[in-house]
Protein backbone atom coordinates (compact mmCIF):
# COMPACT_ATOMS: atom_id res chain seq x y z
CA UNK A 1 0.00 0.00 0.00
CA UNK A 2 1.94 3.79 -0.93
CA UNK A 3 0.87 6.76 1.01
CA UNK A 4 -1.07 9.32 -0.60
CA UNK A 5 -1.71 12.42 0.70
CA UNK A 6 -4.42 13.41 -2.17
CA UNK A 7 -6.41 10.42 -0.47
CA UNK A 8 -6.68 11.43 2.88
CA UNK A 9 -10.06 11.93 4.74
CA UNK A 10 -10.64 15.91 4.37
CA UNK A 11 -11.96 18.40 7.17
CA UNK A 12 -15.28 18.61 4.95
CA UNK A 13 -15.68 14.73 4.73
CA UNK A 14 -15.19 14.40 8.17
CA UNK A 15 -17.69 16.96 9.23
CA UNK A 16 -20.39 15.75 6.73
CA UNK A 17 -20.16 11.94 8.07
CA UNK A 18 -20.52 13.00 11.48
CA UNK A 19 -23.58 15.78 10.17
CA UNK A 20 -25.26 13.72 7.97
CA UNK A 21 -23.54 10.04 8.03
CA UNK A 22 -22.56 9.79 4.79
CA UNK A 23 -20.47 11.64 2.02
CA UNK A 24 -20.00 11.27 -1.76
CA UNK A 25 -16.32 10.28 -3.36
CA UNK A 26 -16.72 11.06 -6.89
CA UNK A 27 -14.29 9.03 -9.74
CA UNK A 28 -13.11 7.01 -6.69
CA UNK A 29 -12.93 4.13 -9.54
CA UNK A 30 -11.42 4.88 -12.63
CA UNK A 31 -13.43 3.77 -15.77
CA UNK A 32 -11.07 0.95 -16.88
CA UNK A 33 -11.39 -0.92 -13.37
CA UNK A 34 -15.55 -0.07 -13.90
CA UNK A 35 -15.54 -1.48 -17.23
CA UNK A 36 -13.54 -4.68 -15.97
CA UNK A 37 -15.97 -5.45 -12.83
CA UNK A 38 -18.90 -5.21 -14.48
CA UNK A 39 -19.00 -8.39 -16.03
CA UNK A 40 -17.47 -9.78 -13.07
CA UNK A 41 -19.87 -8.46 -11.07
CA UNK A 42 -22.82 -9.69 -14.10
CA UNK A 43 -20.79 -12.85 -13.99
CA UNK A 44 -21.55 -13.61 -10.05
CA UNK A 45 -24.56 -12.31 -10.60
CA UNK A 46 -25.95 -15.15 -12.76
CA UNK A 47 -23.78 -17.57 -10.92
CA UNK A 48 -26.18 -16.56 -7.95
CA UNK A 49 -29.57 -16.77 -9.68
CA UNK A 50 -28.62 -20.19 -11.31
CA UNK A 51 -27.75 -21.61 -8.09
CA UNK A 52 -30.68 -20.92 -6.43
CA UNK A 53 -33.54 -20.99 -9.03
CA UNK A 54 -33.83 -17.24 -8.28
CA UNK A 55 -36.13 -15.13 -10.60
CA UNK A 56 -34.45 -13.18 -12.84
CA UNK A 57 -36.37 -9.40 -12.01
CA UNK A 58 -35.55 -10.48 -8.25
CA UNK A 59 -33.20 -7.31 -6.37
CA UNK A 60 -30.75 -9.67 -5.14
CA UNK A 61 -27.83 -9.68 -2.36
CA UNK A 62 -24.80 -11.68 -3.17
CA UNK A 63 -22.83 -12.28 0.26
CA UNK A 64 -18.78 -12.46 1.29
CA UNK A 65 -18.35 -11.90 -3.17
CA UNK A 66 -14.73 -10.69 -1.96
CA UNK A 67 -13.23 -14.17 -2.14
CA UNK A 68 -14.67 -14.74 -5.57
CA UNK A 69 -12.13 -12.90 -8.08
CA UNK A 70 -8.36 -11.45 -7.03
CA UNK A 71 -9.79 -8.09 -8.98
CA UNK A 72 -12.40 -7.47 -5.62
CA UNK A 73 -9.61 -7.67 -3.47
CA UNK A 74 -8.22 -4.44 -5.06
CA UNK A 75 -10.94 -2.90 -3.17
CA UNK A 76 -9.80 -4.26 -0.04
CA UNK A 77 -7.34 -1.19 0.46
CA UNK A 78 -8.06 0.66 -2.50
CA UNK A 79 -6.14 3.93 -1.94
CA UNK A 80 -9.11 6.82 -3.28
CA UNK A 81 -10.91 4.97 -0.73
CA UNK A 82 -8.91 3.33 2.09
CA UNK A 83 -7.05 6.19 3.74
CA UNK A 84 -10.55 7.43 4.01
CA UNK A 85 -11.59 4.74 6.23
CA UNK A 86 -8.74 4.50 8.52
CA UNK A 87 -9.38 8.14 8.73
CA UNK A 88 -12.65 7.88 10.21
CA UNK A 89 -12.44 4.32 12.31
CA UNK A 90 -8.35 4.34 13.35
CA UNK A 91 -5.85 1.83 12.53
CA UNK A 92 -7.43 -1.17 14.63
CA UNK A 93 -10.01 -2.17 11.69
CA UNK A 94 -11.02 -5.11 9.51
CA UNK A 95 -13.28 -6.19 6.32
CA UNK A 96 -16.20 -7.82 8.05
CA UNK A 97 -18.61 -7.56 5.08
CA UNK A 98 -19.00 -7.94 1.49
CA UNK A 99 -21.75 -7.73 -0.88
CA UNK A 100 -22.95 -7.33 -4.11
CA UNK A 101 -26.56 -5.88 -4.53
CA UNK A 102 -27.86 -6.50 -8.08
CA UNK A 103 -31.20 -4.72 -9.31
CA UNK A 104 -32.19 -6.04 -12.66
CA UNK A 105 -33.96 -3.96 -15.31
CA UNK A 106 -37.73 -4.36 -14.37
CA UNK A 107 -40.19 -6.64 -16.85
CA UNK A 108 -42.45 -4.84 -18.87
CA UNK A 109 -45.64 -4.49 -16.62
CA UNK A 110 -43.76 -2.89 -13.93
CA UNK A 111 -43.47 1.26 -13.94
CA UNK A 112 -43.00 3.73 -10.93
CA UNK A 113 -46.79 4.53 -10.80
CA UNK A 114 -48.14 1.02 -10.35
CA UNK A 115 -45.48 -0.37 -7.66
CA UNK A 116 -43.47 2.92 -6.68
CA UNK A 117 -40.00 2.77 -5.03
CA UNK A 118 -40.41 0.10 -3.17
CA UNK A 119 -38.23 1.65 -0.28
CA UNK A 120 -37.10 -0.93 2.60
CA UNK A 121 -35.70 1.57 5.19
CA UNK A 122 -33.27 0.19 8.06
CA UNK A 123 -29.91 0.53 9.55
CA UNK A 124 -26.96 -2.33 9.32
CA UNK A 125 -25.94 -4.63 11.57
CA UNK A 126 -29.07 -6.45 12.75
CA UNK A 127 -29.53 -7.64 16.36
CA UNK A 128 -26.50 -5.83 17.28
CA UNK A 129 -28.68 -2.26 17.48
CA UNK A 130 -31.08 -4.46 19.66
CA UNK A 131 -28.06 -5.25 22.33
CA UNK A 132 -26.60 -1.93 22.41
CA UNK A 133 -27.71 0.50 25.65
CA UNK A 134 -26.18 3.34 24.80
CA UNK A 135 -28.02 5.79 23.18
CA UNK A 136 -26.99 6.68 20.38
CA UNK A 137 -25.63 3.94 19.70
CA UNK A 138 -22.10 3.74 18.52
CA UNK A 139 -20.81 3.50 14.92
CA UNK A 140 -18.94 -0.02 15.11
CA UNK A 141 -18.93 0.33 11.48
CA UNK A 142 -19.14 1.88 8.30
CA UNK A 143 -20.15 0.71 4.66
CA UNK A 144 -18.68 1.81 0.90
CA UNK A 145 -20.63 1.16 -2.24
CA UNK A 146 -19.29 1.31 -5.01
CA UNK A 147 -21.44 2.25 -7.89
CA UNK A 148 -20.67 0.09 -10.91
CA UNK A 149 -24.05 1.52 -12.86
CA UNK A 150 -25.15 5.12 -13.32
CA UNK A 151 -28.01 6.47 -10.85
CA UNK A 152 -27.22 10.17 -11.43
CA UNK A 153 -30.88 10.19 -12.14
CA UNK A 154 -33.39 8.67 -10.04
CA UNK A 155 -36.03 6.24 -11.02
CA UNK A 156 -32.68 3.69 -11.53
CA UNK A 157 -32.34 1.86 -8.59
CA UNK A 158 -31.00 4.77 -6.23
CA UNK A 159 -29.72 4.52 -2.92
CA UNK A 160 -31.76 6.92 -0.34
CA UNK A 161 -30.76 8.15 2.38
CA UNK A 162 -31.64 10.34 5.85
CA UNK A 163 -28.86 12.85 6.53
CA UNK A 164 -28.26 13.03 9.94
CA UNK A 165 -30.71 9.93 10.94
CA UNK A 166 -27.43 8.12 12.06
CA UNK A 167 -27.87 9.41 15.31
CA UNK A 168 -31.70 8.16 15.48
CA UNK A 169 -32.06 4.88 17.08
CA UNK A 170 -35.65 3.91 15.75
CA UNK A 171 -37.29 5.18 12.59
CA UNK A 172 -39.27 8.15 13.44
CA UNK A 173 -40.83 8.82 9.83
CA UNK A 174 -43.38 6.84 9.23
CA UNK A 175 -43.86 3.46 7.40
CA UNK A 176 -40.48 2.11 6.61
CA UNK A 177 -42.03 1.68 2.82
CA UNK A 178 -42.68 5.08 2.78
CA UNK A 179 -40.84 7.96 1.50
CA UNK A 180 -40.32 10.36 4.26
CA UNK A 181 -39.66 13.86 4.46
CA UNK A 182 -36.02 14.92 4.10
CA UNK A 183 -35.17 11.67 2.47
CA UNK A 184 -32.92 12.32 -0.49
CA UNK A 185 -31.83 10.04 -3.30
CA UNK A 186 -27.74 9.69 -3.66
CA UNK A 187 -27.72 10.10 -7.55
CA UNK A 188 -23.91 8.86 -8.51
CA UNK A 189 -22.51 7.65 -11.83
CA UNK A 190 -20.43 4.57 -12.22
CA UNK A 191 -16.95 4.83 -10.33
CA UNK A 192 -18.14 6.85 -7.43
CA UNK A 193 -18.20 5.78 -3.57
CA UNK A 194 -20.67 6.49 -1.24
CA UNK A 195 -19.14 6.29 2.11
CA UNK A 196 -21.30 5.46 5.10
CA UNK A 197 -22.11 5.08 8.76
CA UNK A 198 -23.69 1.96 9.58
CA UNK A 199 -26.62 3.62 11.54
CA UNK A 200 -27.84 5.35 9.12
CA UNK A 201 -31.23 5.11 7.74
CA UNK A 202 -31.12 4.39 4.19
CA UNK A 203 -32.90 1.75 1.90
CA UNK A 204 -32.25 0.98 -1.99
CA UNK A 205 -34.88 1.27 -4.08
CA UNK A 206 -37.16 -0.22 -7.42
CA UNK A 207 -35.13 -0.07 -10.78
CA UNK A 208 -36.93 1.24 -13.98
CA UNK A 209 -33.90 1.74 -15.88
CA UNK A 210 -33.36 -0.37 -19.02
CA UNK A 211 -29.79 -1.42 -17.18
CA UNK A 212 -29.10 -3.43 -14.05
CA UNK A 213 -28.29 -1.18 -11.15
CA UNK A 214 -24.94 -2.86 -9.81
CA UNK A 215 -22.97 -2.09 -6.53
CA UNK A 216 -20.39 -3.69 -4.57
CA UNK A 217 -20.54 -2.78 -0.88
CA UNK A 218 -17.58 -3.46 1.45
CA UNK A 219 -17.34 -2.44 5.11
CA UNK A 220 -15.26 -2.30 8.05
CA UNK A 221 -15.05 -2.75 11.47
CA UNK A 222 -13.28 -2.73 14.65
CA UNK A 223 -10.93 -5.87 14.76
CA UNK A 224 -13.41 -7.08 17.86
CA UNK A 225 -16.77 -7.67 16.26
CA UNK A 226 -17.02 -10.97 14.39
CA UNK A 227 -17.43 -10.73 10.31
CA UNK A 228 -21.31 -10.99 9.09
CA UNK A 229 -19.67 -13.10 6.73
CA UNK A 230 -17.78 -16.45 6.57
CA UNK A 231 -14.86 -14.10 5.07
CA UNK A 232 -13.86 -17.27 2.83
CA UNK A 233 -10.21 -15.46 2.15
CA UNK A 234 -7.77 -18.21 3.12
CA UNK A 235 -6.23 -18.71 -0.50
CA UNK A 236 -5.39 -15.44 -1.04
CA UNK A 237 -3.40 -14.92 2.29
CA UNK A 238 -0.25 -16.52 0.89
CA UNK A 239 -0.19 -13.05 -1.88
CA UNK A 240 -1.10 -10.57 0.81
CA UNK A 241 1.41 -8.00 2.85
CA UNK A 242 0.68 -7.76 6.69
CA UNK A 243 -1.55 -4.98 6.27
CA UNK A 244 -4.33 -6.77 3.86
CA UNK A 245 -3.81 -10.02 6.21
CA UNK A 246 -4.74 -7.80 9.33
CA UNK A 247 -7.93 -6.50 7.10
CA UNK A 248 -8.90 -10.06 6.01
CA UNK A 249 -8.91 -10.83 9.85
CA UNK A 250 -5.58 -12.24 10.80
CA UNK A 251 -4.26 -11.79 14.48
CA UNK A 252 -0.96 -13.45 14.75
CA UNK A 253 -1.05 -13.63 18.41
CA UNK A 254 -4.30 -14.98 18.77
CA UNK A 255 -7.37 -14.79 20.27
CA UNK A 256 -6.90 -11.96 23.02
CA UNK A 257 -4.91 -9.84 19.94
CA UNK A 258 -8.37 -8.90 18.61
CA UNK A 259 -8.61 -7.02 21.80
CA UNK A 260 -5.46 -5.91 22.89
CA UNK A 261 -3.38 -5.96 20.08
CA UNK A 262 0.12 -6.17 19.75
CA UNK A 263 1.85 -4.14 17.70
CA UNK A 264 2.43 -7.33 14.84
CA UNK A 265 -1.89 -7.55 14.84
CA UNK A 266 -2.38 -4.25 13.49
CA UNK A 267 0.58 -3.22 11.12
CA UNK A 268 -1.66 -0.41 9.67
CA UNK A 269 -0.48 1.53 13.11
CA UNK A 270 2.75 1.43 12.35
CA UNK A 271 2.23 2.63 8.72
CA UNK A 272 0.13 5.21 9.37
CA UNK A 273 2.72 6.52 11.96
CA UNK A 274 5.70 6.27 9.43
CA UNK A 275 3.54 8.38 6.72
CA UNK A 276 0.14 9.69 7.56
CA UNK A 277 1.86 10.99 11.38
CA UNK A 278 -0.32 14.23 11.46
CA UNK A 279 -3.46 12.72 9.76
Amino acid sequence: MQPNPEFLLSPEERERFERDGYFVVEGALDRAFVDDLVPLVEGIDADERTRHNSPPFDRMNHYDVIGDDPRLLKLLDWPATFHKVWGLLGWNIQLYHTHLTVNPCPPGNKTLKSNGLELGWHQDSGQLNGDLETSPRPRISLKIGYFLSDTRETGRGNFYVLPGSHLEDNFMHGERKSLPDGAVPVCVGPGDAVFFDRRLWHTGSANYWDKPRLVLFYGYSYRWLRPRDDMEVAHYLEQCDPIRRQLLGLSPTGGRGYTSPADEDVPLKAWIETHHPDA
